[in-house]
């Protein structure tokens, strides 16, 4: 077998697989030079090259199977060798997808050797410098001189700038081949750097190469646009399988693990501390949190009505962010998309290296969000818990704060399940909670039945702390030979109250419409609430019947547990009136407390539960030792005026902070009928 002779004697293979060894140990070395590195490294490429053209020639012959065998191990040699070429080498086809990719070109973008076969080149540059690599990839093609670009290559340690050598590798009987050689720019002094620059300097050709350089005719490189600078002061991650300290290898994983630690309890920390906020404020702030802690961008979509909608967009701290978050605000996710794709399938995509710039959609000028955006790294997980999915979780990273990796997968699908597990229970409380309100606002009425010759007005007012209901109610209704009043407070807040609520006005009102006498009313009532055993809830109330006779109203008033009213007579003198009595539902033979009480036009009665009396200001009164005052001045005022006035004036007292809710109802007599 004939084989090519080099001045230092060795031959063929062997001697190609020695001298790519010395060539490895010289690049470990702290004065190598990576440029002539580079050189001879092509040169033995060539070699290579050659080699294998050769041995596709004898293979037409149909040699013996003994030196089929030999020509075998030669070619997988070969292969051994561009493996082990210290330079990093990517092979490309025609439409310039990577076919192979060595393990110096593997450790570069921070993956394993055969990440990068099947895709495009491109993607494995920054966004920046992509249409440039494009653009030079097919000028190489048409002319075939071999080009020189600038560009940052990018993986989990970010951008690396390097010098890209472009040019054809033409093997006999096969379509031509790019073959790209990407070395790493060493940082240099100012003044060595602009030495050294050069623009538009063609590759050098190796002898006998099929990278063919024509520098008379060759275009100048494109220079791509500087990388992006980080989104935020995050150190990039270390690049994985990057030759190092052990033991350095070892606290940068420790460091990592501690990190996303960190993220998960911060993430727990504010959806347990947010459980009662709007879902919106909710997901806004976990889309900040994970846009500061994980990534550059972060886009949350939540499924409203069967559709896929844009809900929040986080991004870093800069003076254009507000702008182009807006324009992704504007565009819903297309069904195309990596968004949509993973709420169909409910499973995560991970796109280290975005093929398609349109993975996210396009912008209504047309632009890819992802370009928008600056992305070079995209992540989507589903927002689902207990096979109930809300939306996405889609993160973008620049190319400086390096690609998302499987760990990173991990966190966002932890972090995509707590959220949607937070807003089931912000759903369920939200139902339960606009039941009770429902219910609440069936038992109070929005209109008072007019009682002759009467006056009467009524407010309710709710906590301002906490959202539970409350269990107040009130209502106004018509006797046999008059009209009734009935006021209570139920113990407890929320849905259960306010079904014991419901019960307790609805007991009063029906029993009334039989019986005049509120003490019988009350009593049966409690009869009811005994009877339905409401988990030891209670309820504490007033009813009061009132009728016209020989011109002057008479009051009846029954009380079960609840605070008397004030009455107000016209010339300011004001009296407090007992209530007394048992609330409802605790004993069997619990009594009412009854009192009559004779008005004249211009008096007023006025109701109201112990939300009121029991306000407390910030110096810890309370509100009930001074209502008798505050009404004596509201005296001979119409109900409504009373009723406003007494809730500015509680409002000031507490300062706007009020833990019950609080019921009035005022009344004022006037001429009978």
């Amino acid at each position: 077998m004939a084989t090519a002779q080099y001045p230092d004697g060795a031959s063929g293979t062997t001697g190609l697989a020695t001298r790519v060894g010395a060539l490895r140990q010289a690049a470990g070395l702290p004065e190598a030079e990576p440029r002539s590195l580079l050189d001879a490294a092509l040169i033995e490429l060539d070699a290579a090259v050659t080699a294998l053209d050769r041995s596709r020639d004898r293979d037409a012959d149909e040699p013996a199977p003994a030196v089929q065998d030999g020509r075998s191990a030669d070619r997988r040699l070969l292969q051994a060798i561009f493996q082990q070429v210290p330079v990093a080498l990517f092979l490309l086809g025609r439409d310039g997808t990577v076919r192979r990719a060595n393990t110096a070109a593997a450790t570069l973008v921070g993956a394993t050797p055969g990440y990068a076969t099947g895709r495009l080149f491109a993607s494995l540059a920054e966004p920046a410098s992509r249409a440039a690599v494009r653009s030079q990839l097919a000028a190489v093609l048409r002319t075939g001189e071999s080009h020189l670009l600038t560009c940052g290559l990018y993986g989990p340690a970010g951008v690396v700038p390097c010098e890209l050598a472009m040019g054809t590798v033409n093997v006999r009987g096969d379509d031509d081949r790019l073959l790209i050689v990407a070395t790493p720019q060493v940082t240099q002094a100012p003044e060595a750097s602009r030495a050294t620059s050069r623009a538009g300097t063609p590759a050098r050709s190796p002898a006998r190469s099929g990278m063919q350089a024509k520098p008379s005719g060759a275009a100048k490189p494109a220079q791509s646009a500087k990388p992006a600078q980080p989104a935020r002061s995050r150190p990039a991650r270390s690049r994985p399988g990057a030759e190092g300290d052990p033991a350095a290898d070892v606290a940068k994983v420790i460091a990592s693990m501690t990190q996303r630690i960190d993220v998960v309890t911060a993430v727990n920390r504010l959806l347990l501390e947010n459980v009662a906020a709007s879902e919106g404020q909710l997901v806004q702030r976990f889309g900040r949190l994970l846009a500061d802690q994980v990534a550059t961008w972060v886009i949350i979509d939540l499924t409203q009505s069967g559709k896929l909608l844009r809900h929040t967009v986080a991004g870093p701290d800069e003076e254009d962010s507000a702008s182009r978050a807006q324009a992704v605000m504007t565009v819903h996710p297309p069904s195309l998309s990596v968004p949509a794709q993973v709420a169909e399938s409910g499973s995560s995509r991970l796109i280290a290296h975005p093929d398609d710039e349109q993975v996210l959609g396009v912008a209504d000028d047309g632009k890819p969000l992802l370009l928008l955006l600056g992305g070079a790294s995209v992540l989507c997980t589903p927002i689902a818990a207990a096979g109930v999915g809300y939306g996405t979780l889609t993160m973008v990273r620049n190319t400086a704060c390096g690609t998302f990796g499987l760990a990173d997968v991990g966190l966002a699908e932890e972090a995509g399940e707590q959220l949607a597990r937070t807003i089931t229970v912000q759903r369920a409380m939200r139902k339960r909670s606009d039941v009770a309100e429902a219910l609440q606002g069936s038992l109070l009425p929005r209109e008072l039945k007019p009682i002759p010759g009467v006056e009467v007005a009524a407010a309710h007012i709710p906590p301002t702390r906490g959202k539970e209901v409350g269990g107040d109610f009130y209502d106004v209704y018509p006797t046999p030979d008059g009209w009734g009043i009935a006021i209570g407070d139920v113990c407890g807040k929320g849905q259960d109250a306010a079904a014991v609520t419901a019960a307790a006005r609805h007991a009063i009102r029906v029993l009334a419409h039989w019986n005049t006498d509120p003490a019988e009313v009350l009593r049966s009532a409690n009869e009811i609430m005994l009877a339905e055993a409401f988990g030891g809830r209670f309820v504490t109330a007033g009813a009061a019947h009132l009728h016209w006779r020989d011109g002057t109203l008479r009051v009846t008033l029954g009380s079960a547990g609840h605070p008397g009213p004030v009455l107000v007579m016209q010339d300011g003198r004001t009296q407090l009136l007992e209530g007394g009595g048992v609330p409802l539902g605790i004993f069997t033979d619990g009594e009412a407390e009854v009192r009559e009480l004779e008005l004249r036009p211009g008096d007023i009665l006025f109701f109201c539960t112990d939300g009121l009396t029991g306000a407390k200001s910030a110096d810890h009164g309370y509100f009930g030792e001074r209502l008798a005052d505050a009404l004596a001045g509201l005296a001979g005022h119409p109900p409504a005026d009373v009723v406003a006035t007494m809730q500015h004036t509680l409002m000031d007292f507490c300062d706007g902070v009020l833990l019950d809710d609080v019921t009035m109802l005022a009344m004022r007599v006037g001429a009978g009928p």
